[in-house]
C-alpha cells in the first residue's frame, strides 16, 4: 500500500501542484511573520540593552498618553549632582530627550523622516553606551550649534555649515550643523538632533534647570539592582521611577511592541485567510481525484485492501502534499521576511538581514500549519474513498456524490445557520458594545460555516438564475456550460466557497467602512461649526508661537484652543477608567455644535467642572452635579463636579471614552505645560473664507507640519484614515482571490481530465475548438459569480450587523457601497474568464481519437 500510495502521489503531482501552492502561501505568511518579528525584536533587544544606563531615574508617570498632550515630563537637572554623591555611583548625567520636534532646512523643507518615525532632540552627552559617535566636525559649543545623524543628513542633503530651524515645544530657533554623528547600532528610523546640554535644557524644555532623566553608571563591583536600591533610598522611593538597564530595555521594547504587533498580526491575518481558502481548495482537489480514481480504489479493495488502508493511503498522499508545501513555504517565508527587512531599510529602519533569527518555533509552526491544513482538508475525502466498493472496479461509477441526497447538509446548514442568525439578531438589538461585538463574532463564524455547508443546496436555484440567459445568448454552448456547473453541486459549491470567503470579508468591511465614513461626515457636519481647523499633520501638538501667529493673522475673528491630556476617573460604581480628556477655551459654542442633555458649555467649562457623555455617566452611576475624583499626569488629582452631560453623537471630542472635557483653566491648573493640539478659527466679519485661508497659510508657512483645514478637508482626513483599514482588507481580498483562482483553475483542470471522453465525443460530433473554450469559460464565469453573490450577500448581512455595533459608539449612519458591490460582481466574472484560460486551452488541444479512447 505504501508503494502504491507513493506511485499514486507521483502520478498526480501535476494535479496536486495548485493545492501545494495554497499550502505554500499559508506557511509562507506564518513563517515570514514569525521570522520578521523575531529578527526585529532581537535587534531592538540588543539596541536597548547596549544603550541603557545601569540605572535610569525618570519622572513618575502613572498614566499612558493615548493622545499626545505636548507635555514633556521633567525632573531637576541638579538631581544628577546629588546622585553622583551616592556610594557606588561612577557617573551620573542629566539627559534631555524630547520627541515630536520639527526640523526644517533653509528652504523650509522638513528634514525629519516622513514614515511616521520621530524627530528627536537630545543633549550631547557622549559615553561608551551612546548609540552614535561623532564621525565628522566637532561637538556643539553654545546655543547656535547642533549635530545631525548621518542618515538624515544624507537623505536630505544636509552638510556641515548648513542652517536648520528647530521647532520645539517652547518655540523655534536656528542652529548651524557643526558635526555629523553615525549610528553604531540599529537606527530605528528616527532623525536625531544633538545640542550641548545647556542649550538642550533651555531650548527644548524651556527650563535651564530641567532634564528628562538621569543616567547613572555603576562603579566597579556594584550590581544594577543594588545601585537602584541605593539611588531610590537616597532620592525617595516614591518620588521618581527607578529602572535598571534590563528594566529600561524591557520598557523600551514594550513601547515598540505595538508597532511590531501590528505587522505580525497583519501577516498572520494573511496566513489565516490563506489557510481558510486553501482548505476549500484541497478538499475539492482530493474529492475530484478520488472521484477520478474510483475504479482504481475499487480494484485495491478487490485485491484485499481494507477501508483503513485506503483511508490511510489518501491521508498519506495529503501529508506528502503538506510536507512538500510546508518545506517550500518555509523557504518562501524566509524570503518574505528578508523582503520585509529590506522594506524597513527603505523606510529608514536599518536591520541587518545577515542576523535574521530563525528560532525553533518557526519550522515547527511551518510544518504544523502545512501538515495540519492538508490533513484536516483531506480527511473527509479520505473517508469517502474508504467507502468505495470493490464492485466499483467493474464499473464507471463515481464516488463524487453526484446522486447522493443533500438532506444531511440541509439539516446541518439549517441548524448552524439558525444559530448564526440568532447571534446576529442578538447583536443587532444589544445595547452594550462588548456583548454586541461578541455576538457579532459568533454570528459571523456560524453563518460562514452554515453557508459553506449549505452551499451545494443553493447551487441549482442560484445558478439557474445566474446562467438563465446563457442559452439565449450562446445557444447550445451556453446551455451545456450551465448544466456542467449544475452537474455536481458539491464540487461547484466547494469551488465557489473559496471565492465566497474573501468577498464576504470585503463586503462586510466595505459596508462598515462606508458607514463609518458617513457617520463621521454627519458628526462633523453637526458638530464642527468653525470656518477652519488648524492642526498638525500627524495630530501632534504644536508650540505656542503657532497659536500666536494664527491670532495675529489679519481677518481672524475668533480662535478657540483645544488640548488633550490623559486622565483617570474614579467613578461611583468603583471603576477606575483611564481615558483622554480635552480642554477648550470658553467660547466653544461658537465653533462647535454640542447637544447637552444637562447643563451647557458655560457649566462644562467653568472652573472645577467637567462635561461627561450621558451614556457613560448612566452606566457608572454619575449624574449632573456629581463630584468625581480625577487623576492627572505628574501625580496631581482633583475633585471635579460634573457640570454638563452631553450626547456623545454630537459632543466635541467624540471618540474618547467618557467624552470628558473641561475648560483650559482647569487643565492648566492640574496638567500644566501642555500644548495646543487644534485651533478652531472663525473669520472676522467682512473677511471671506478663501481670503482668510490664504492669509493663514501664508502666516503658517514657516511651520510645514501645521495644516489649515476647512470642513471638506477635515472630512477627507477622516476618509483617508478609514481607507487605510479598507486597503488592508482589499489586500486580504487579493490574497483570497489569488487562492480562489487557483481553486477554479484546479477544479476546471481536473474536470477536463474527468470529462476527457465526453469532450472527445463532443469534438467528434462537430464541436469546434472555439466553442469548447467558450463552454469552459462560461462554466467558470457562472461558478465565480455564484461565489461572489453568496459572498456579497453574506458580507452585506455582516456589514449591517457591524454597523449596529458601531452605532453603540455613536456612528449611527448606515451606508451601502453599491458601486463597490457592482464592481466586485463584474470583477468576479473577469476572474472566471481568467481562471478558465489554461484549462480551456488544454481541453481544446486534446486529440479527438485519444480522448474518445481515454479510460
Amino acid at each position: 500500500m505504501l508503494k502504491a500510495t507513493l506511485r499514486s502521489f507521483l502520478a498526480h503531482k501535476g494535479r496536486l501542484l495548485l493545492s501545494a501552492l495554497a499550502v505554500l502561501l499559508s506557511v509562507a505568511f506564518v513563517t515570514g511573520s514569525l521570522i520578521f518579528s523575531d529578527t526585529v525584536s532581537r535587534t531592538f533587544d540588543r539596541l536597548f540593552a547596549s544603550t541603557a544606563a545601569d540605572v535610569t531615574v525618570s519622572p513618575k508617570e502613572d498614566l499612558d498618553e493615548a493622545v499626545p498632550s505636548g507635555r514633556t515630563a521633567t525632573l531637576p537637572a541638579a538631581l544628577a549632582e546629588r546622585v553622583r554623591q551616592i556610594d557606588g555611583v561612577a557617573a551620573a548625567r542629566a539627559e534631555v530627550d524630547v520627541n515630536g520636534l520639527t526640523v526644517v532646512d533653509e528652504n523650509n523643507e522638513p528634514v525629519g523622516p516622513t514614515t511616521g518615525a520621530p524627530t528627536l532632540g537630545n543633549a550631547w552627552n557622549p559615553n561608551e553606551r551612546s548609540p552614535v559617535e561623532l564621525t565628522s566636525g566637532h561637538a556643539p559649543r553654545g546655543p547656535g550649534q547642533a549635530l545631525l545623524d548621518s542618515e538624515t543628513a544624507d537623505r536630505k542633503d544636509v552638510a556641515i555649515g548648513d542652517t536648520l530651524t528647530v521647532i520645539a515645544p517652547p518655540g523655534s530657533f536656528e542652529v548651524r550643523v557643526v558635526g555629523i554623528v553615525t549610528f553604531t547600532t540599529t537606527n530605528p528610523g528616527a532623525a536625531l538632533v544633538f545640542l550641548d546640554p545647556s542649550t538642550a535644557r533651555t531650548k527644548l524644555l524651556g527650563d535651564p534647570r530641567a532634564a528628562t532623566s538621569i543616567s547613572v553608571d555603576a562603579a566597579d563591583g556594584v550590581g544594577d539592582e543594588q545601585l537602584k536600591q541605593r539611588v531610590a533610598a537616597a532620592l525617595g522611593p516614591h518620588t521618581y521611577d527607578f529602572r535598571t538597564a534590563d528594566e529600561q530595555a524591557e520598557s523600551d521594547v514594550e513601547q515598540l511592541g505595538g508597532f511590531l504587533d501590528v505587522i505580525k498580526y497583519v501577516m498572520l491575518g494573511f496566513a489565516g485567510i490563506a489557510v481558510l481558502v486553501g482548505v476549500f481548495l484541497i478538499v475539492n482537489t482530493f474529492s475530484m481525484l478520488i472521484a477520478q480514481r474510483t475504479r482504481e480504489l475499487g480494484l485495491l479493495r478487490a485485491l484485499g485492501a481494507d477501508r483503513r488502508q485506503v483511508r490511510r493511503s489518501v491521508l498519506t498522499e495529503a501529508l506528502l502534499l503538506g510536507l512538500v508545501g510546508s518545506t517550500l513555504g518555509l523557504a518562501v517565508g524566509i524570503g518574505l521576511a528578508a523582503g520585509l527587512i529590506e522594506l524597513m531599510g527603505l523606510l529608514g529602519m536599518n536591520i541587518d538581514a545577515d542576523e535574521m533569527v530563525i528560532g525553533w518555533v518557526t519550522p515547527v509552526a511551518a510544518y504544523v500549519v502545512g501538515l495540519g491544513v492538508t490533513f484536516v482538508a483531506a480527511y473527509l475525502p479520505a473517508r469517502r474513498a474508504a467507502g468505495v466498493s470493490p464492485m466499483a472496479a467493474l464499473s464507471d461509477a463515481e464516488v463524487a456524490g453526484v446522486g447522493r441526497p443533500l438532506r444531511v447538509r440541509a439539516v446541518a446548514g439549517a441548524v448552524v445557520g439558525a444559530a448564526g442568525a440568532a447571534a446576529l439578531a442578538g447583536c443587532a438589538v444589544s445595547e452594550r458594545t462588548a456583548s454586541a461585538a461578541s455576538l457579532l463574532g459568533l454570528g459571523v463564524v456560524l453563518t460562514l460555516i452554515a453557508t459553506v455547508i449549505a452551499g451545494p443546496l443553493l447551487v441549482r436555484p442560484v445558478i439557474r438564475v445566474l446562467g438563465g440567459a446563457f442559452p439565449a445568448l450562446f445557444g447550445s454552448i451556453g446551455r451545456m456550460s450551465q448544466r456542467n456547473a449544475l452537474r455536481n453541486p458539491r464540487r461547484t459549491g466547494a469551488t465557489a466557497a473559496a471565492l465566497m470567503v474573501g468577498l464576504a470579508l470585503v463586503g462586510g468591511m466595505s459596508v462598515a467602512s462606508e458607514s463609518m465614513t458617513a457617520s463621521f461626515d454627519r458628526q462633523i457636519d453637526r458638530t464642527l461649526g468653525a470656518d477652519f481647523v488648524v492642526q498638525n499633520t500627524n495630530f501632534l501638538p504644536f508650540p505656542k508661537e503657532v497659536t500666536d501667529e494664527v491670532r495675529g493673522t489679519e481677518g481672524v475673528g475668533l480662535v478657540v484652543r483645544g488640548r488633550f491630556t490623559p486622565v483617570a476617573v474614579r467613578l461611583p460604581d468603583g471603576d477606575r477608567v483611564e481615558t483622554t480628556a480635552a480642554g477648550y477655551d470658553p467660547r466653544l459654542d461658537e465653533v462647535a455644535n454640542i447637544t447637552y442633555t444637562a447643563g451647557d458649555s458655560a457649566a462644562a467649562l467653568a472652573d472645577g467642572r467637567l462635561a461627561m457623555d450621558r451614556d457613560f455617566a448612566r452606566d457608572h452611576g454619575v449624574r449632573a452635579g456629581s463630584t468625581v475624583p480625577v487623576e492627572f499626569q505628574g501625580g496631581r488629582s482633583a475633585e471635579l463636579t460634573v457640570g454638563a452631560l452631553t450626547d456623545q453623537d454630537s459632543a466635541e471630542g467624540f471618540g474618547t471614552q467618557g467624552g470628558l472635557y473641561f475648560g483650559l483653566g482647569t487643565l492648566e491648573r492640574y496638567a500644566p505645560g501642555g500644548q495646543d493640539s487644534a485651533l478652531y478659527v472663525n473669520a472676522a466679519p467682512g473677511t471671506g473664507d478663501d481670503e482668510l485661508r490664504a492669509r493663514l497659510e501664508a502666516a503658517l508657512d514657516p511651520y510645514p507640519q501645521v495644516q489649515v483645514r476647512d470642513l471638506a478637508d477635515y472630512k477627507q482626513l477622516v476618509h483617508d484614515q478609514i481607507a487605510v483599514l479598507l486597503y488592508l482588507v482589499y489586500a486580504l481580498l487579493g490574497l483570497a482571490i489569488i487562492i480562489a483562482v487557483l481553486g477554479v483553475v484546479n477544479t476546471l483542470a481536473l474536470s477536463v481530465v474527468e470529462r476527457t471522453r465526453e469532450i472527445g465525443l463532443l469534438r467528434a460530433i462537430g464541436l469546434a475548438r472555439r466553442q469548447l473554450r467558450r463552454m469552459i469559460r462560461l462554466e467558470s464565469v457562472v461558478i465565480a459569480v455564484f461565489g461572489a453573490v453568496l459572498g456579497l450577500a453574506l458580507g452585506l448581512v455582516w456589514g449591517v450587523c457591524t454597523q449596529q455595533v458601531l452605532a453603540l459608539q455613536g456612528m449611527t449612519a448606515l451606508a451601502i457601497p453599491w458601486v463597490t458591490i457592482v464592481a466586485v460582481v463584474i470583477g468576479s466574472a473577469v476572474i472566471g474568464v481568467v481562471a478558465a484560460l489554461l484549462p480551456a486551452l488544454r481541453a481544446s488541444r486534446m486529440n479527438v481519437l485519444a480522448a474518445i479512447a481515454h479510460e
